[in-house]
Order: C-alpha cells, then structure tokens, then sequence
C-alpha cells in the first residue's frame, strides 16, 4: 500500500502545519477531522489532522503519528474550513485556533517523566562516596536515589512529594543527569458505586428497613455517595452485600440533575402579530435553503425570546440543528433551561462554567446527533452539528462575543461566517443592536425584523435623570444614592413591589488618594490604580488579583489622610441596608456569586420574591425577566463616557436602554432613575427617549466622519514585554515598516503607550491600522508578521487583534 502523510496542526503559536507519516494501521482509517497524539520535540501533543495526501514531503525520518484519538473524526469538513478562515482572517495560528474548537482533552492527560542518565549514575556515585557537601546535594542525592531504584522513567508527580523535587529534577536535567520527556496518557473513567436492594430480601430492624424504603419503594438504585449524605454508613452497605440483601455495581460518575432546569414551568406565551411575522419571515428563509443573515430589532419586553423559539421549531421541522448563542455564562442558564422545557433532551449546553467532562459529554452529544439545539457562549458557535440550519446571536452588540486571548475572533462575526458555510440562516437579535448590524440592516446586508411594541402591549418604562449637580446644590453632600431614588425605592417598599440598582463598579471604593500629596495607590504589576473591598479589607488590582491590606499611612509621603474615592456596589448594598435596614437586599456581582450555583441561589431568591431590592453590576442589566421590579436605578450612569474609545457613547446607551428594559415587564408600570452628572450628552437623553434610530443617527455621522467602523476596518498591533526598551524598539521597528510601505489607503496611528500601558507586568505600546479595504488589512498583517519574524521579535510580544471591541 502506497505510504500516507498528513498534515496536523497543533496548538503552538506556529503559523503552519507539521507533517507526520500514517503508520499502516491507520491507513485506511478516516483520519482527517480527528485528534491524534503525535511527537513534537521532546514531548507528546495532540493535533487535529486538516489533510492527507500520498506523495512524500521533502523532509527524511518524518515521525509517525502515536495514537488516533477518534474513532469518528471531531472536526467535519465544514469546521475544519470555518476554523482555516478564522485563522487566516484573524492573523491566528491555526493549531491554536481549531483547538478552540474542540471538545476539552478530559479522558487525556499530560504527565512529565525523567530518567536517570549514565551521567546521572556517575554523579550519585559520586555524592554516595563523598557525602552531601554542597547546597542542594541532599536533595540531588534522594532524587538520583529514587530514579535509580524504580530502574525506569518516573513521573513527575512522584517527585511533587518531596520538597523542591519538580525544581530539583529540572536543574539537574539542565546538567545532564535525567532525561525527560512529556506523554500523554489515558485518564481512567471516575467510577462510583451503585447500590440497589434485592427484591427477594428481606429487611430486619428500622435501620435495614431505612435502607430498603430508599432502595426500592421510594428511589430505586442509588449511588453509595448519596446513602452516605444520608447517614448509611459504608461499613452498613458492606455487611448488607456480604448478606445477600443489596447489589452493587460500577457505573461512570454522571452530573446530577439541576434542579434549577429541572423545576422551570414555561410560561404559555401566545405570539402576537409581530411576533408572529417574524417567525413566518424566518420560516421562509429556513424553507429557501439558502444563506441569509437577518437582525431582529426588538424593544426591551417585546418577546425576542418566543421568536427564537418560534424560529428553532421551524428549523426541526425542517430537521436541520439550531444554535443559540448567549454573551455570558449568566444568561445560557436562564435561556437553556426555557429551551429545554419547550425542546428536551435534544438540548446540549456548552460554556466554559461546566467541568471538563461535563463539556466533553455535551460536546460529543451534539457530534454523535444526540443533541439537535446547542445553547452555550461564543464558543459554542463551533458546536459539531450537522445539517445545520439555524444560528441565533442573543444580545450581538456584547463585547463578551471577542475572545480576548488567541484566536482573537468574535463569536457573532464567525456565526455569520459560518451560517453561510452551511446554508443556514444567522438571527441576530437586539434591543440595542451594534452599529455595524444595524448600518448592514440599514443598507440591505442583513434582512431587517421588528418588534416595536412590547408583549401584552405593555408600555415601557419611564425613565427620568437625576442631575447629581443639582442635587448637590441642594444637599450640600455627596451620598452614594441620590435622595430622589431612596425616596422612589422607599415607595416600592410601601407597594411591596421590588426595585433593582445598578452601579458598574465593583468593590467599596473605586481608588484610595491621599490628601497630602495627591498620589493613589496603584497595583505594582500594572498601571491602574486598586480598589477597596471593605469586606476583604484588602486594595485589589481587578486586571491581576494584585492585592495589598489597606495601609493606615500614604506609601509615599507617610501622611496619615487618605481618602476612599468614588462608590461600588459593595458600598451602595452598605448604604442602602443602612437606609432600610428592615428591607431584604441582595448584591450580584463577581464579588459574592463565583460558581452557578451562587448565581442561581441570588437570582432565584430574586425572582420568588424573597428579596426586595437587588444591587448589581452589568449582570443584572439584560436578559432577566422579573416580572414585580417596577423601579431600576442606575447610579453613576455616564462612568463609561469617560473611557479612550470610540464606542464609549454607543456602550453608555447600550447598557442604560437595557438596564431600563428590567422595569416594567409585569403587569405593573415600570419606572427608571438615571443618576447622571452629564445629563446633556446625546447617548443618555436618547437613552431616556429609549430612542435607538435616533441615537444611530447620531453616533453613525460621528462615525464617518472619524473614520471607524462600520466605514473602515481595524486592526490593533500591540507589543508588550517586561523591559520597556524591547516594547519600545520593537514597536518602533514595526512602525518604520509601516511607514516605508507608503499606502495609500492604509491609515496607521502609533506607536503610543496603550491606555492601559502596564498590564500583568509588561509595558505596552500600540499601533492602530485604519483602511476602508479589508483585503489590503490582512496583507499588511501578514507581512507585519513576516517582519517580525525575520526581526526576531518573539510571538509572545505580539498581540495582533483584528476588528477590536477595546482599546485598553
């Protein structure tokens, strides 16, 4: 049989592909799309293979590949494609890249093994005739010792258990003494015991009677954890088994159920006119069997929910797979669980707040064709699907869609991408679209839906400012809610209705000053000042974790007056129990709900009611529907237009449209506060219109007449390093290679300090490419990237991020 070869592409920051040859029991096997472990230097990787061909590469000794993963190959034709246009498009290498969109490695581990070398044999000779003499002898002496002894390689796990001994190991590797070398190894399956009482058995005294109720009328077979949770001992299964009286066996760990998905009963929602329209169009575009990208244009509390609904019955019935993709792990709990009680078992879920194998197993649920309707974040946008007709984009203007870590893609764009790959309708729905989607709904790119009115023809909220100047011209005092907005929630505790704040700061106090001198106090690793967190007693750096106590003097100039500036959401939860202290106030932010389990147990306290007044941070502004909040205060509402980029006023509008669509959504009129100190800027008066064309209007004439997007691509080239002289020249070096091209449609801004010029320890410098001509973007970052290559500038100072959604 002619020999093979295929090319696999690894995840190393390595624009290209490695060649490996099939050994002959792989030959025949469908190869292309599944993972394989394969050698890699010194150590074992695992790849997926893009393609196979028969005439040999100009290369001699090629390795062959270990192990083939994949009984059925991971990847389809079409993934693997998406997965080369994402790399070519987003300047990512492409091993990296398709590792995005495979399933976690969870039945695979990496250990690390050494072996003593003869040199090695020598030298514990050596150390055993002279004795431990120099630093460190003592524990090169118990290493060597151990490596002798086992007579093969060791893992490195082994060596864990001694003090310093993975360190140790390593230097005197370094010295040619050990060998080592990375493998990949076969997870073993976690197993737990089943227990189950046999029916023929029969039960003496109240606690074999216990046992038996559970066992068999009340459960059935159970595993030996739960009895344990249950007060049955171990020793009690053991001596019921050795009697005959119970069964045991061995079953694979599963998940339990979640009792928050589990319990959901879906409200009976009748579409209404405009509801309905928007299900029929989009019936017709799944029926046609052709690409077609469409944005749904909703406002707050008119449905947008019950239209995607509408519209993955449509793609079932047309037996094609649907997507639903969701900005924050937040939200997939709360729309997964409605598209589970309206769809069932053929409902996957997949985002990064599920285990390794609990992934794993959604993942291969929707390969295998288990799972029909995947719901998870961006990621899942590369959910193994076949015949897939239908990809939902929920809440697209998000940031969170951009992976802020290689490969740099945004999850909406490649939905788009991808849907046109395989002949599917993309919807892309809103209450606030991003202005790129509404400018291509605007000029025919995308299919435009509407949905003006609210379900139930409910009104939407009014919306009012606070003008903190003129509150404070009558105070004379700054508090961390204006007296207009206590009063209002004061109201909604009459009413026993319930009230939502939202303040998008986390912490007590944003930054510490001193009085004396005017410094702050700043994280040491980058360049941003701390914020309090009175509950920890500790100044936190929110971009490291950085953290210091909370000095009694100024670090620079000793004096003892330090002042606490601006108000988190810990210090308004603070203010407001102080306010109400009979009143129950919950806080949600990243503070005091880490897990789901956190973030279900406060939004469903929420929900039924056992909490009157909710504090949050962006969480709570978008996709909950609390049918009793008749108030949302926003506190500090134009914090944002303040930040160095362009869409700062499109952000402001955003998040303050949305938060006021909170209000309102029951059967009682909703009302929201604003707290502003710049009630003029036209982002928060067409907020308070809740008036999206006009502030399209707006900002889109900002936008031509600045040059960015949607008119003009962007490319941000950042350079970082920990010595400042490298980012410095190394930026330089690429700003003169820009310049001596001379085009005539590329605009290029830079080098400057990023605004964020100090980030987890390395300075940054910046360089922003601006050109109405896509095409030309990508060839300029290719040659950038092949500059800097022959310059030497390493791969790990460069971050080169296409169509950014921050310039931080």
């Amino acid at each position: 049989m002619t020999a093979r070869f295929c090319e696999v592409a690894l995840p190393v920051p390595l624009r290209s592909t490695f060649t490996y040859a099939l050994p002959e029991r792989l030959a025949t096997a469908e190869i292309i799309g599944s993972r394989v472990v394969v050698p890699f230097r010194n150590r074992a990787m695992v790849g997926v293979v893009i393609s196979v061909g028969a005439k040999p590469p100009e290369v001699k000794n090629l390795k062959e590949i270990v192990e083939l993963l994949d009984p059925v190959p991971a990847l389809s034709a079409k993934l693997i494609e998406l997965g080369l246009w994402v790399s070519r498009y987003y300047v990512a290498p492409i091993g990296e890249t398709l590792r995005a969109t495979l399933p976690p490695l969870a039945e695979m581990r990496q250990s690390r093994e050494y072996e003593i070398t003869e040199h090695g044999r020598a030298f514990l000779d050596e150390l055993k005739q002279r004795g431990p003499s120099a630093p460190g002898d003592s524990l090169d002496l118990a290493l060597l010792e151990i490596l002798e002894r086992a007579g093969k390689s060791v893992v490195s796990s082994r060596l864990l258990r001694i003090s310093g001994g993975e360190a140790a190991a390593e230097r005197l590797v370094r010295r040619g003494y050990l060998r080592v070398s990375d493998r990949m190894r076969h997870k073993r399956e976690r197993m737990q015991k089943i227990v189950a009482w046999n029916s023929a058995a029969i039960a003496s005294g109240a606690a074999e009677e216990k046992v038996r109720e559970m066992l068999s009328a009340e459960r059935g077979p159970l595993s030996l954890p739960f009895l344990l949770k249950e007060g049955i001992s171990r020793a009690a299964v053991a001596r019921l088994e050795k009697q005959g009286k119970v069964t045991t066996w061995e079953e694979p760990l599963t998940a339990e159920e979640d009792a928050w998905e589990a319990d959901f009963i879906p409200p009976a929602n009748v579409l209404n006119a405009e509801q309905q329209k928007a299900v029929s169009a989009i019936g017709e575009w799944l029926a046609s069997k052709t690409f077609t990208a469409g944005l749904l244009h909703g406002v707050t509390g008119s449905g947008k929910t019950e239209v995607y609904l509408g519209a993955i019955e449509a793609a079932l019935a047309y037996e094609r797979a649907a997507i639903v993709l969701v900005p924050e792990i937040a939200l997939t709990l709360w729309l997964s669980r409605q598209v589970r009680a309206r769809f069932g078992d053929i409902v996957a879920v997949l985002h990064s707040g599920l285990t390794e194998n609990e992934r794993t197993r959604e993942w291969w649920r929707a390969r295998r064709g288990e799972a029909r309707i995947v719901v998870g974040t961006r990621s899942a946008v590369f959910a193994p699907l076949d015949n897939l007709g239908l990809i939902i984009v929920d809440e697209e203007q998000e940031s969170s869609y951009k992976q802020e870590e290689t490969p740099r893609y945004n999850g909406r764009d490649v939905a788009i991408v991808r849907a046109r790959l395989e002949g599917a309708v993309a919807l892309l729905g809103s209450a606030t679209p991003s202005l790129e989607s509404f400018h291509n709904a605007r000029t025919g790119k995308y299919r435009l839906l509407e949905l003006t009115t609210r379900v139930e023809n409910r009104p939407l909220a009014s919306v009012k400012l606070v003008d903190l100047r003129e509150e404070f011209r009558q105070t004379h005092k700054s508090a961390p809610i204006s007296s207009s907005l206590l009063s209002a929630i004061a109201r909604r505790f009459e009413e026993g209705t319930q009230a939502l704040v939202l303040i998008n700061r986390r912490g007590y106090s944003w930054y510490v000053l001193c009085r004396s001198c005017g410094a702050g106090i700043e994280c040491k690793n980058c360049s941003i000042a701390l914020s309090y967190h009175k509950n920890r007693a500790r100044l936190e750096c929110h971009y490291c974790g950085y953290s210091i106590a909370v000095p009694k003097i100024c670090p620079k100039c000793k004096s003892e007056y330090l002042y606490f500036v601006g108000d988190g959401a810990e210090r308004v939860e603070e203010y407001l129990r102080d306010q109400f202290p009979k009143a129950r106030i919950g806080r949600l932010d990243r503070d005091t709900v880490r897990t789901k389990r956190e973030y279900q147990k406060v939004l469903g306290a929420f929900a039924r009611g056992e909490l009157d007044l909710l504090v949050g941070t962006q969480m709570v502004a978008k996709g909950h529907d609390f049918e009793r909040v008749t108030l949302v205060g926003v506190v500090s509402a134009d914090l944002a237009l303040g930040r160095p980029d362009f869409r700062a006023a499109e952000r402001t509008f955003q998040l303050l449209t949305q938060v006021a669509g909170r209000a309102g959504r029951g059967k009682f009129p909703g009302e929201v506060l604003i707290e502003t100190y710049y009630p003029e800027h036209y982002a928060i008066q067409h907020a308070v219109d809740q008036d999206y064309r006009a502030f399209f209007d707006r900002e889109i004439h900002f936008r031509r007449m600045m040059h960015y997007p949607p008119f003009i691509a962007l490319a941000n080239i950042l350079v970082r390093d920990r010595k400042i002289e490298n980012a410095i020249r190394w930026c330089r070096a690429i700003a003169s290679y820009l310049d001596a091209r001379k085009i005539a449609e590329l605009k290029v801004l830079g080098p400057a300090a990023a605004a964020l010029s100090k980030l987890r320890r390395e300075f940054r410098f910046q360089i922003l490419l601006k050109t109405p001509n896509r095409r030309l973007l990508a060839q300029v970052l290719d040659g950038c990237l092949e500059f800097c290559a022959k310059k030497e500038i390493p791969d790990s100072a460069l971050i080169v991020d296409v169509d950014p959604t921050s310039l931080l």
